[in-house]
């Protein structure tokens, strides 16, 4: 998985420059302050950043985990937000904080029943009596009634042009979804082209099975929406926040 995303991360900020990182930070900020929790944040899987310096700059101590080394090194520390090389499903840093984040379907890249497992173990080891495990993740239901489709996604800036081509393979009996992209990028000033093609399984989830991992961790659920809208979930809910907290 880490090689996986040493690879894509050298794309990934051009690929979501037009993802409204402000308006998910904002309602993450409204999502703490309404579960109560203290400024201390740890984010499992903080990728280049672009939740982590946000979140820094509206008051909160962020601490990032990232596995992939070509996505960290894109992670700049600002006041407030640093993040260290690790794996979600072993970390052990030795302290707790006041909430561990998991955004942008985190949770989901854990396709197995003991990685999931693992990152609601080691969420509970990083958090005091009371605090809460809030992350996003694809939802049964809308993935079973509306189903990925192929898509693609172009992007440019002033140095390169992409060509995104999502194409989704599902596997109903796994709740996976198998997506393969194959990427291409131009070099604007040479017109060469590079290729890369990528498999990013993805686990959609239930509620009861998301209560059921997370009972075994100590954790009770407090709230499941709609990220960004806090709608309840639904048929038409592909993206679900739920928040657990440490009994």
């Amino acid at each position: 998985m880490s090689a996986l995303f040493d690879a894509y991360g050298r794309y990934y900020q051009l690929l979501y420059q037009d993802k409204d990182d402000a308006a998910e930070v904002a309602y993450v900020c409204s999502l703490l302050q309404a579960l109560g929790t203290g400024r201390d944040l740890l984010e499992f899987g903080s990728g280049t950043g672009r939740h982590g310096r946000l979140l820094a700059q509206r008051g909160y101590r962020v601490l990032g985990v990232e596995r992939s080394a070509q996505m960290l090194a894109q992670a700049l520390p600002c006041p407030g937000f640093d993040s260290v090389q690790g794996d979600i499903l072993e970390i052990d840093l030795g302290r707790r904080f006041s909430a561990v984040l998991a955004l942008f379907h985190v949770v989901s890249y854990q396709t197995s029943n003991a990685a999931v497992s693992a990152v609601f173990a080691r969420a509970a080891a990083h958090l005091d009596a009371g605090g809460f495990f809030v992350f996003d993740v694809w939802y049964s239901p809308a993935v079973h009634a509306q189903r990925a489709e192929v898509r693609a996604k172009r992007m440019a800036d002033a140095n390169t042009a992409i060509t995104r081509i999502a194409e989704p393979r599902h596997h109903p009996a796994e709740n996976r979804v198998d997506v393969h992209y194959t990427v291409f990028a131009q070099d604007l000033g040479t017109g060469a082209v590079q290729q890369l093609t990528e498999t990013h399984p993805m686990r959609h989830f239930s509620g009861p099975e998301l209560d059921f991992v997370a009972a075994q961790a100590g954790f009770d659920r407090v709230l499941a929406q709609e990220f960004g809208t806090g709608r309840a979930p639904g048929e038409d809910t592909w993206g679900v926040c739920f928040a657990y907290r440490k009994r």
